[in-house]
Order: C-alpha cells, then sequence, then structure tokens
C-alpha cells in the first residue's frame, strides 16, 4: 500500500513538471510575438491571436494541474460510462429499430403468405365448382339426349302399333255337326303356337264358317273358333287379349286368287299377324 502511494505521488509530480515546462514554453512563444507585433514596420498588418493547440492526448483537454491531476477521471468507472452512455443508447436505438424492422418483416410475410395459400384455396374451390358444373352439365346432356331417344322410340312405337303383318296362317276342317279338335288340328295348332311361347307384338286372327244360312251358320261357326281359341289359351297360354275371335256364317272367303267364294263345310281359318317394328324396338 505505501509503495503504492509512492509511485502515485512520484507521477503526480513528474506529470507536473512537464505542465509547468510546457507552460513556460508557451508563454515563451507568444512573447516574441507581441513584440513583433508592436514593431513599427508591422503596425499596419493585422494579425490573428494564436490559439493553443488542441490536445490530442487520453486527457481530453484538461489542464495538467495537480489537482486535475489527481481528480482526472482516468481509471473511474464514472467517466467510461459518460463517454459510453450515448454510444450505448445509439446501439440500443438501432437494435430497437432493427428488431421492429424484423418484427414488421414478419408480419408482411405470414400476411403474403396467408394471402396467398387463401387465394390458392379460393382458386382450388373455383376449379372444383367449375368440375362439377362441367360434369353436371355433361349428365344434363346425356339425360336429355336419352330422353330425346325415348321420345323418338315411344313416337315410332305409336306410329306402328296397328302395322300388323301376316306372319303364318293354317286352316283346320270340322266334320259336320262337330266342334272337337281332331288329332291333326290340334297339331296343327302345335306347330303354329309353339314358337310364340315368350314372344310379343303378335295376335291371332280366328275366323270360323259354316254352310247354311242365317243366324244357324253364324252360331255354328263361332262354336268352331271358340274351341280353336280355347285350345289355345289352355294348353299354349296364349294370351286372351292376343286373339280375336269372330264367327262368319256363311260369308264368302277370298281365295287366294282374289276371288270370293262361299264355304263348303265347316273350317276355321287360323292368321298370325306380327308387328316386328314394335318388337325390334322394345328390345
Amino acid at each position: 500500500m505505501k509503495i503504492r502511494t509512492l509511485i502515485l505521488l512520484l507521477s503526480v509530480f513528474m506529470l507536473t513538471a512537464v505542465g509547468f515546462s510546457q507552460q513556460a514554453a508557451s508563454n515563451a512563444s507568444t512573447q516574441p510575438a507581441a513584440q513583433t507585433s508592436s514593431s513599427p514596420d508591422t503596425a499596419d498588418l493585422v494579425r490573428q491571436p494564436l490559439t493553443d493547440p488542441k490536445p490530442a492526448n487520453f486527457w481530453d483537454g484538461d489542464d495538467p494541474n495537480g489537482l486535475n491531476l489527481l481528480l482526472h477521471p482516468f481509471a473511474r468507472k464514472a467517466w467510461i460510462q459518460r463517454h459510453l452512455a450515448p454510444i450505448r443508447d445509439r446501439i440500443n436505438e438501432l437494435d430497437e429499430i432493427t428488431s421492429e424492422n424484423a418484427t414488421k418483416i414478419k408480419d408482411i410475410d405470414a400476411r403474403s403468405k396467408q394471402g396467398l395459400q387463401l387465394a390458392s384455396e379460393k382458386t382450388n374451390l373455383a376449379d372444383q365448382h367449375a368440375t362439377d358444373a362441367a360434369s353436371r352439365a355433361q349428365l344434363a346432356q346425356t339425360a336429355a339426349t336419352q330422353a330425346s331417344t325415348h321420345v323418338a322410340n315411344a313416337q315410332q312405337m305409336v306410329g306402328t302399333l296397328d302395322q300388323y303383318k301376316a306372319s303364318s296362317q293354317t286352316e283346320i276342317r270340322f266334320r259336320p255337326g262337330q266342334t272337337t279338335l281332331s288329332k291333326q288340328a290340334k297339331d296343327a295348332l302345335d306347330q303354329i303356337a309353339t314358337p310364340l311361347k315368350d314372344q310379343r307384338s303378335y295376335i291371332f286372327e280366328i275366323r270360323g264358317f259354316a254352310p247354311g244360312s242365317g243366324q244357324t251358320a253364324i252360331a255354328t261357326s263361332q262354336k268352331i273358333a271358340d274351341s280353336v281359341e280355347r285350345y289355345l289359351v289352355e294348353s299354349h297360354q296364349i294370351p286372351v287379349y292376343r286373339i280375336f275371335v269372330v264367327g262368319m256364317g256363311n260369308a264368302p272367303a277370298t281365295s287366294e286368287q282374289g276371288t270370293a267364294r262361299h264355304t263348303k263345310g265347316e273350317r276355321v281359318e287360323i292368321s298370325v299377324l306380327k308387328n316386328d317394328l314394335v318388337s325390334s324396338a322394345q328390345r
């Protein structure tokens, strides 16, 4: 402790001596200048007073006297804090500005990403709606096409409902006064009715003829025609609505040559009429 005090006093003494020497030198340099200014040769010249050079040492311009040397804040924290405080404030301000800018950039980036995501979702939703609309339009077009096709088919069917054509014909003879079918007659009816099983768009036309005159001939012809109808319904399950029966009596029948002739004996003419156009449309 004594050695530190001795060193400090010695340093103060040496610095005081250096300061006095510098002050003496400055006084000596100013005296010749004053004498020169008072010489009659330079009386008319205006001289600016000389200024002391700005000190550039670590003492920061303090006069090197003993009091300032003892009280100079060379090694004190207060002096360091006083000079560092503005710098620290400026650094803190810059840090705050930088942090604020970084926060703003993050916010802008987040909003931009959110906006892009929202725009992408809306675009995808619009594309989905457009796809759904196109699908519905396609379905509507398909349904319209099918409806148009069904309407055309229905119109064609309606237009061809009564367009029946003779498909096959046969004739069955009866003995006088009998209405029972013979085996030969049944075989002829089987041959004409069997191919019609599970078919549609056909009708039977059964016409009975009997000799004689008046209502007697008509009644006889109706009985033999009814016997044919009964066999077709019972043996081949032909629907009744597909069979049309009429007793013609002794009405003249048209031959293949186109001539009219009266019936000789009791007989029944069976014709199968088909509507091929309706059958093909229903398939």
